[in-house]
């Protein structure tokens, strides 16, 4: 009789272990870094997606994961709240910013549900064990909800007028939305306020410059040329074309590019002309304006307050064959002879250092750390550096006063109260004509002189729902004699 085979038991299955994508991890270790260390989110994403040795696919992610979720956290922070009853503030920090993280990925991408789910309770699980249920609860609260649903919901819950609920909505500090509302009223403009939030709240385009006058290869040549700036262009693979061109192609704002642009070809350079970027940091203003220098046989000198700063100008300057002096120093306490100019200087930027509300789309969690009062002090320091500026000047000098705000205080507040100082020593310059005389075609730029109407084009305000670029304030004044 045959021996009898014992029966195999079924194999044992164990569930798929689902793990937390490298995307994910980096972009939960960025928030952290910028909650915790104050962070710069745009320097410190680039080394840690390098370091991860992410693929492209999962650089793009960790890219759209930690800037989508800066950008819109405080309107995920009013779901987060009403799903679970309770103030954000009384949420470990690190739940909740991984609940934002998933909150970003359930509303505004097409990442699957179970995926953001599930690989944010695993992220609970390493880093907050007991809130792994709670986390688990509240994003599959979210994902029974549409955006548009959520939206409404918020605003419903808003307390306060229509102002309130749409800085809720739209994500911004309550009293950034009022700063915008009221520039944009100085335009007669108010009706823009919605249009310039949600432009806020997107995604830039990668911009670039390619420096004039260094190579035979153009913005045509390189990409696609820009529609405002005539150095200006993007690309479909920015970054590589950057590593390729050895500090001749650079990253930077097309209004940045107009802004530098404005004070080099206010008029015709005269050979051996000096100009001077008083704050020049980080030295994207400063390396257009070494490339229009070097063209125009101009001498430039670059001044900058700390000595990091100061290796960021040496750096962007460092693909212009150009001698520039970068003193570190107070812009302040600057004194011509000390700078090579005891005539003074022909041409002086003064990019001032501001709010930076006008660049809050790629600095997204600069919209949280600002407060308002940091306006006064920043007015205080644009007007010392203001006065400055002047007191450099030679004689016809001219003076381009540029601040990455549209905060009225910073733009037509400082201005005004130089101007009254300074009094008829100090003429204003038609900068909106100079501007548009630079740009490819005509820029859509409104009236926007002094409340009675007076001088409407002594000033530029480009904005980025409007123009595309960071909400950049130009003014172009010119020193009498």
């Amino acid at each position: 009789m045959a021996q009898k085979q014992p029966q195999r038991r079924p194999r044992q299955t164990t569930p798929r272990q689902v793990r937390v994508s490298p995307a994910r991890i980096v972009a939960y270790e960025v928030l952290e870094a910028v909650r915790t260390d104050e962070a710069y989110a745009n320097l410190l994403l680039p080394n840690r997606i390098a370091r991860s040795k992410l693929s492209a696919a999962d650089a793009a992610l960790a890219t759209e994961l930690t800037y989508g979720t800066l950008r819109m956290r405080g309107f995920y922070d009013r779901i987060i709240e009403l799903v679970a009853e309770r103030e954000a503030s009384r949420i470990d920090p690190a739940v909740l910013d991984i609940l934002r993280l998933g909150a970003h990925q359930l509303l505004a991408t097409r990442v699957p549900v179970h995926a953001a789910v599930n690989e944010q309770v695993v992220l609970a699980k390493r880093l907050a064990p007991s809130a792994s249920g709670f986390v688990n609860g509240v994003l599959r609260t979210i994902s029974r909800s549409s955006l548009e649903e959520w939206r409404g919901w918020v605003a419903d819950e808003t307390p306060g007028g229509e102002l309130e609920k749409l800085a809720a909505v739209e994500s911004h500090p309550e009293w950034i939305v009022r700063a915008f509302r009221q520039a944009l009223e100085h335009e007669d403009r108010g009706d823009e306020l919605e249009a310039l939030l949600a432009a806020d709240n997107a995604a830039p385009r990668v911009n670039l410059v390619a420096l004039p006058g260094l190579g035979d290869a153009g913005p045509a040549e390189l990409g696609h040329p820009d529609r405002f700036s005539p150095i200006g262009l993007t690309a479909e693979e920015p970054f590589a074309l950057v590593a390729a061109h050895e500090g001749r192609v650079r990253v930077q704002d097309e209004g940045s590019q107009l802004a530098a642009l404005a004070l080099s070809r206010a008029k015709p350079v005269e050979p051996g002309e000096r100009w001077l970027d008083l704050c020049a940091g980080p030295g994207g203003k400063t390396a257009v304006l070494a490339a229009e220098a070097l063209a125009a046989d101009a001498v430039l000198v670059a001044n900058e307050l700390g000595v990091t700063r100061a290796e960021l100008v040496r750096r962007a300057i460092s693909g212009v064959p150009l001698d520039v002096h970068v003193r570190v120093g107070d812009g302040r306490t600057a004194e011509a002879s000390e700078l090579g100019a005891p005539a003074g200087f022909d041409r002086i930027l003064l990019d001032a250092p501001c709010t930076g509300l006008g660049a809050l789309r790629r600095r997204p969690e600069a919209r949280w750390r600002k407060q308002p009062a940091d306006v006064g002090e920043l007015t205080a320091l644009q007007g010392a550096l203001f006065d400055r500026a002047v007191e450099l000047l030679a004689p016809g000098g001219i003076l381009a006063y540029v601040t990455c705000s549209p905060h009225t205080a910073e733009t037509f507040g400082t201005l005004r109260a130089a101007r009254a100082r300074w009094g008829a020593a100090v003429e204003p310059l038609d900068t909106r004509a100079v501007v548009q005389s630079v740009a490819n075609e005509p820029l859509d730029l409104a009236d926007a002189g002094e409340p009675d109407g007076r001088n409407p084009g002594e000033t530029v305000q480009l904005w980025p729902h409007r123009h595309g670029t960071d909400a950049m304030f130009i003014a172009l004044v010119r020193r009498a004699g």
